[in-house]
Order: structure tokens, then sequence, then C-alpha cells
């Protein structure tokens, strides 16, 4: 297996329904301009509260994706 290398970035994704759903949401949405991603890791899960209620979920998610090597001639 040849080498490779990995790039790892840190996104929040949000729900009004669920952590699932925010991690979910951050996963996907990188997936539209990324490449080869690779694994994705919650990192932290937290809530925003107003008057009292949970109003949205919070995920931040690491998540790595492959870095494309392009020869030079």
């Amino acid at each position: 297996m040849p080498d490779s290398v990995y790039k790892v970035i840190e996104l929040v994704g949000t729900s009004e329904k669920s952590w699932e759903e925010a991690a979910k949401s951050a996963v996907e949405t990188a997936g539209k301009s990324l490449k080869e991603l690779r694994i994705a890791e919650i990192t932290k899960l937290d809530l925003k509260i107003e008057n009292g209620k949970v109003v949205a979920y919070r995920a931040r998610v690491s998540i790595s994706f492959k870095i494309e090597k392009k020869s030079i001639l």
C-alpha cells in the first residue's frame, strides 16, 4: 500500500432534532465539497438553550480526508 497523507478539519453541525442529526449534517455538508472523506470523530456535544428550553443540538466533529498527491514533472 502506498504512503498516504490525510488532513483533519473541525466542523460544527447543528440540528433542532438531535446530536446525531447535527453530526450527520456536518459530515454530509463536508462531503459536498471534499473528496475521500475517511473518518469522523465526535469531539464535543453541546446544546443551545433559550428560555430554559433546548432549541438546538450542536456536534463538534473532526473529519479526515485524503490529500491527493500530484506528480511533478
